[in-house]
């Protein structure tokens, strides 16, 4: 009987041991005290964790929702000089050798070395409540992108709607706050000039864009790294970009609990779940600054994925490969030379499109002037997984400023358009983009356009011409035939001659009513994406000022008479049928090839009986 106890109590005692003890390792936020003494750790050189001291100043409770944030002082090695740095966040603090939180927070200006301390409890506990998935979207809005002169862009994509991510509170506030430390963002591989482009977006998201520190190339960084080597205090980079070109994110690493990791001490992006390639990272120096000092420092091998980007901070897994996407981008210079990068971006419905466009924007920028015409040729694929069809990419762009960064918006559209739309089976496999730069700004503006007769009766021919004009001022006369059918009822055949941008407009501008037309499914948005206007192109549409009809979003052009009670009692219903009050009879097109047409204009003819 005696052992039979033993037996069943043992393991319950083992268990009730167990719960303390995990928990010792953590202080307790209620027996933190003013005055208490702790360690800190993190890498001020190499991969070498150092000890700091810190001095516990006191508790801000409450700072938001159910958090608080633990004041201290810290001081030793380069801190006296330096003061709190950005690349420390998440370096943890210990007393009593218990982990009592990472240094997370800090005063912009301070004169002292004074930061904020996130709680250890409050990192982990975050982390332990399930992450849903975000949910699916039903359906998604069929929007216009992409056109020819970039002056125009601002009319149809205002600067919010680019593929950004929400702004974080300013980094540099008018009055002195406490605020997240700064994540240093190294790039390797891009221009200055991007990084003075983006800059205001990246520091508008709590990021410290840097320029020149390296990463490691696609081969490498695949690797798995022996993740034992990462201590709490070690220095880690969280990839954004790897390859040809790199966008490596530092912070220190707070706890480690067995393949679980936690770190920063604050959100990087608060992207909620995702999947970003976590690697060991090596400091190469330290640079005192009067706003706020940062590390420099070189990404290396990869050693697991961040799967949760809080507001307390990050939380990952070791030994495990994230998912990236693949893009192949090939630039063809002016001066005939070709530039190919090899390249992977994180695989997230907001990141990956507005990497993908920093990444064609530094693409053009290396080797592209900034003024003066030019025009750029974009041919490529969005692949999706699953053997779905790919968004195909061919366009034109011309203009005489800002070019790259038209272009760069354009390629970075559609994906974005295609992430974010909600539908989950629209997974980007990999991206080919191709682009070719003229030093000439290859353009034809509408001039004028008529059609052979005024007057026309049901089952004759109508001769379309329009003259459209160079650049140098020739003249180009574009004819196409447009065959009125026989059962035309008499009256008003509006024929408009209009450029890719203004029929994508105009179908965006409610065709179907308020709510415009609406993807009901991943196949017809990429559809419609694939049916967008060119640039390159003068489109002439026949229409009448009466009422029309789409079904699920895609027209019905000139439907018989026998069909329009029955498709009016569907509108009706509010089903899938819809009104439009601008019935099309047919679209033509006439093509510019290489060059972006311009301009709009209408000409009427009347249908005798």
């Amino acid at each position: 009987m005696n052992q039979t106890w033993k037996r069943a109590i043992l393991p319950a005692a083992l268990c009730l041991l167990a719960a303390p003890l995990a928990g010792m390792e953590f202080f307790p936020l209620a027996q933190v005290k003013p005055g208490m003494k702790g360690i800190g750790r993190t890498v001020f050189a190499g991969e070498k964790i150092e000890d700091f001291q810190v001095e516990i100043l006191g508790v801000l409770e409450n700072v938001a929702p159910r958090q608080s944030i633990i004041m201290a002082r810290l001081s030793g090695g380069p801190l006296e000089k330096a003061g709190v740095m950005a690349g420390m966040s998440g370096s943890p603090v210990y007393i009593d050798g218990k982990l009592l939180g990472a240094v997370a927070l800090a005063f912009p200006f301070a004169t002292e070395p004074i930061a904020g301390i996130r709680p250890i409890s409050e990192m982990v506990e975050v982390f332990q409540q399930k992450a849903e998935p975000p949910p699916a979207t039903l359906k998604a809005a069929l929007v216009a992108f992409g056109n020819g002169s970039g002056a125009a862009l601002e009319r149809w994509i205002p600067a919010e709607n680019a593929p950004l991510l929400p702004p974080s509170p300013d980094l540099l506030p008018a009055q002195p706050q406490l605020i997240q430390i700064a994540t240093p963002v190294h790039f390797a591989g891009f221009t200055a000039r991007t990084l003075e482009v983006f800059g205001p977006a990246l520091r508008g998201l709590g990021l410290l864009p840097m320029q020149g520190a390296g990463g490691a190339s696609v081969p490498h960084s695949t690797r798995m790294g022996d993740p034992s080597a990462l201590q709490p205090g070690s220095m880690i980079s969280v990839g954004l970009i790897r390859g040809d070109l790199n966008v490596n994110a530092d912070g220190s690493l707070t706890y480690v609990d067995g393949k679980k990791i936690y770190a920063f001490g604050h959100r990087f992006l608060s992207a909620g779940p995702t999947e970003l390639p976590v690697m060991r990272s090596s400091v190469v120096a330290l640079l005192p600054n009067l706003n706020s000092s940062f590390k420099i420092s070189t990404a290396g091998e990869l050693v697991g994925t961040i799967r949760q980007d809080r507001t307390a901070g990050i939380y990952g897994e070791l030994g495990v490969q994230p998912r990236m996407i693949p893009v192949e981008l090939s630039v063809r210079t002016s001066r005939s030379g070709s530039q190919k990068y090899r390249l992977e971006l994180v695989n997230d419905q907001f990141l990956s499109p507005f990497l993908l466009q920093i990444a064609v924007f530094s693409s053009i920028d290396a080797t592209e002037r900034s003024l003066g015409p030019s025009t750029f040729q974009v041919r490529g694929a969005i692949r999706f997984g699953g053997g779905r069809p790919p968004i195909q990419l061919d366009n034109v762009y011309a203009g005489e400023a800002n070019m790259a960064g038209n272009v760069a918006l354009a390629a970075a559209l559609p994906m974005a358009y295609a992430m974010q739309s909600g539908f989950p089976d629209l997974s980007v496999d990999r991206v080919d983009l191709e682009i070719v730069s003229i030093d000439q700004k290859k353009q034809l503006r509408l001039e004028r356009a008529w059609a052979s007769r005024r007057e026309v009766r049901p089952g004759e021919r109508l001769e379309l011409a329009a003259v459209l004009r160079e650049e140098s001022g020739g003249e180009i006369v574009r004819r196409i035939p447009f065959d009125v059918s026989y059962g035309a009822p008499p009256g008003v055949l509006n024929i408009t001659f209009a450029d890719g941008n203004w029929m994508n407009l105009s179908d965006q501008r409610g065709l179907a009513g308020p709510g415009g037309r609406e993807a009901t499914s991943s196949a017809q948005l990429v559809r419609a994406i694939n049916q967008l206007r060119k640039n390159s192109c003068l489109y002439v549409r026949v229409w009448r000022s009466e009422r029309g009809f789409q079904l699920q979003g895609e027209p019905l052009p000139a439907p018989p008479a026998s069909l329009k009670s029955v498709l009016a009692a569907g509108s009706a219903s509010g089903g899938l049928i819809s009104n439009t009050w601008t019935a099309v009879l047919a679209e033509l097109e006439m093509d510019g090839p290489g060059t972006v047409v311009s301009g709009t204009g209408t000409i009427r003819v009347t249908v005798k009986e």
